[in-house]
């Protein structure tokens, strides 16, 4: 009985250290998830966005204290106070776009990187095709991690050279553009920079507007117009195309019956619109250019883009989509309640200002 007693006290305690042993191995799995979550999580905030700056400005000007912004734009109280401290003005002011426009040139001051070694190439392809993250990330995610500067536009390189094109399967939008026709397009002459426009563009003047276009499979195109203060939205399709001179006439012809509205008309660098010296001498207006790959500094077109895609999805082609058809669409969204004017309609807050 004493023999089975010890017996049975031995084991317990076999059992109590095997528990143990259990538990604390748990316990370390647990914790090396969740830091490597944590890291995770500050990995992807640690290069701020343009909408991450924006809210960080409206949150300020409400006087909300900065632990509860760093909160609620879910980063670090040092990386907002970093933030704040290296993008103010000169007078101590943050303002997001200035913010914004300040990183974007200090990114582009940093070292060129240096040759990748294979070894990198391999690592970097095992996060895309094992991990699904995007060249954004992994260069994030390498600079904070192990201070190894690899540009996003050179982890784009190695996808594009990956013949297989299996690199390119495991990316979000699986490299459409990989298809694209090469070649350099030449740069617009005279073009305005969006840095000379006046500071009263700012989404409250009435009177500026932004252009774009939409763009189907097979090059078919849609000219997109939106008044920045109402999102009154102009839209036609181009019977030729992004061909630029014939375009200017359709701008020509959609802002014509507001040319003494007009005040300023921004967009970007493609050469679609390289005839915007035409556009300008028909209707008195100028006309700005973002910089390349900017496409928040033209935010309202950007999102009435979006809009327009619950009715024209990408893959469809233009051919189908008569005149008569987008004009319903304009119709609907010109006429669909916007939380930034209160719920009125961009239509009505539009003619507010013509009529």
């Amino acid at each position: 009985m004493q023999t089975f007693s010890k017996r049975s006290e031995r084991l317990s305690a076999s059992l109590g250290e095997e528990k143990e042993t259990t538990s604390n191995t748990n316990k370390k799995r647990e914790t090396s998830v969740s830091q490597r979550l944590t890291n995770f999580v500050l990995f992807m905030y640690h290069q701020l966005i343009s909408e991450q700056r924006s809210q960080i400005f409206a949150l300020l000007q409400k006087k909300i204290g900065r632990k509860e912004i760093a909160a609620i734009v879910g980063i670090s109280q040092s990386t907002l106070s970093r933030e704040i401290k290296r993008n103010s003005t000169s007078s101590g002011k943050y303002i997001w776009t200035k913010a914004h426009d300040m990183a974007m040139q200090r990114r582009k001051r940093t070292v060129k990187n240096a040759r990748l070694s294979d070894e990198l190439v391999w690592r970097i392809k095992e996060y895309i095709t094992n991990d699904q993250w995007s060249p954004r990330q992994i260069s994030g995610y390498l600079r904070k991690s192990e201070g190894i500067k690899v540009s996003h536009q050179s982890i784009y390189n190695i996808i594009h050279n990956d013949t297989t094109g299996e690199l390119a399967k495991h990316t979000r939008h699986k490299m459409k553009y990989r298809h694209r026709p090469k070649g350099r397009h030449l740069p617009i002459k005279d073009r305005l920079s969006i840095h000379e426009r006046s500071k009263e563009v700012d989404g409250k003047r009435f009177g500026d507007f932004e252009m774009d276009l939409i763009v189907d499979p097979d090059q078919h195109a849609i000219l997109t117009l939106v008044e920045k203060s109402t999102n009154m939205l102009l839209m036609q399709k181009l019977p030729f195309g992004k061909q630029s001179k014939p375009l200017a006439k359709v701008v020509r012809k959609l802002l014509l019956p507001y040319k003494d509205c007009l005040k300023t008309i921004t967009t970007d660098n493609g050469p679609e619109f390289a005839a915007h010296k035409d556009i300008t001498k028909f209707l008195g207006v100028p006309v700005y250019f973002a910089d390349p790959y900017c496409s928040w500094q033209k935010g309202a077109i950007e999102n009435t883009n979006k809009l327009i895609r619950q009715y024209i999805p990408k893959k469809d082609s233009f051919e189908h989509y008569t005149d008569k058809r987008i004009m319903s669409i304009q119709k609907k969204l010109n006429e669909r309640p916007r939380e930034k004017l209160n719920f009125s309609t961009p239509k009505r807050e539009f003619f507010k200002h013509v009529l």
